[in-house]
């Protein structure tokens, strides 16, 4: 059974989603994302959207938190709230990305008010993904 974040860790991350926003480096959209990862040790990796004048290079808030948090020996996620100025969904690449560590990972996403619009989870999000089970062995 996976464990889920309480109402206080919820609100933490969407806190440290809006506070990490800052940091964007945005010039090309001009729309900052922040992100906050939850790991089931208890840790919290964040992240933001870094784009490059080579746009198809730019890196995802989302995807950004899980490196991190991989290249830390994480793999577990209990929960990722996203931030963005007008709640914007995860894409389609950071949806996959989700899915390969947990497809019962809840996903928070909330406007720069902090305001949680949706709660979700990455099967919800990325129906009929493609995961590690798919794959021969």
């Amino acid at each position: 059974m996976k464990l889920e974040p309480t109402a206080e860790q919820k609100a933490l991350l969407v806190e440290a989603a809006c506070q990490v926003r800052r940091w964007s480096y945005s010039p090309y959209s001009h729309y900052p994302v922040g992100a906050a990862l939850l790991t089931t040790s208890g840790k919290v990796y964040d992240g933001v959207n870094v784009e490059n004048a080579s746009f198809p290079l730019a890196n995802c808030a989302e995807r950004t938190a899980i490196f991190k948090a991989v290249s830390q020996g994480e793999k577990d996620f209990l929960a990722i709230a996203v931030v963005t100025e007008n709640a914007g969904s995860p894409c389609g690449a950071c949806r996959q990305v989700m899915a390969e560590f947990g497809l019962d990972t809840l996903v928070i996403i909330a406007d720069s008010a902090g305001k949680i619009r949706l709660e979700t989870t990455v099967a919800e999000l990325l129906p009929g993904a493609f995961t590690p089970a798919d794959l021969p062995h």
